[in-house]
């Protein structure tokens, strides 16, 4: 395998962005779960942060576009798999960050006797309620923050314990 090769993929991978949310990369989201490199050869496996998410021929065609312009790739395939399943524990600190930046509150962070709690993105306050549980996309919910009293989205928590 060559490393330096697999090191400048993993860098073009960086700046495949998600379609829904331009601020994050799908390596912060943690959907690269390996790539492989043989012989100019590039294989990606991919984990979709949902199953039926409708931008996922977009990242796959994304990820082909960024991987197959780099000297010395001759082939490049993308699949996504689904076990291990995408969990929202996966998204970097990073990742979390641009989330909020963007104005998109990262998944809650579960506390103490199985409660969570999810901050604003606009005022850091934890004086938030759930509007609804579905958002715009299968992966973000509706809040509204009591502090500020702007409505927001949040990550929806995802994990493997279910």
């Amino acid at each position: 395998m060559d490393v330096s090769l697999k090191n400048e993929v993993l860098l073009k991978l960086q700046h495949v962005k998600d379609p829904e949310i331009p601020s994050v990369s799908i390596i912060e989201l943690g959907m690269i779960e390996e790539v492989t490199v043989c012989s100019g050869k590039v294989f990606v496996k991919a984990l979709p942060t949902f199953v039926g998410c409708p931008a996922l021929e977009i990242i796959k065609q994304h990820v082909h576009e960024a991987i197959v312009g780099i000297a010395g790739v001759e082939e490049v395939t993308v699949d996504f798999i689904y076990h291990p399943p995408w969990t929202s524990d996966r998204i970097s600190e990073e990742g979390k960050k641009k989330l909020k930046e963007f104005g998109i509150a990262p998944p809650p962070v579960f506390e103490d006797g199985g409660m969570w709690a999810i901050q604003c993105p606009y005022c850091n306050s934890d004086y938030t309620t759930l509007d609804n549980l579905f958002g715009p996309t299968a992966c973000r919910s509706i809040l509204y923050c009591k502090s500020c009293k702007n409505p927001f989205e949040a990550m929806r928590p995802v994990s493997d314990l279910m």
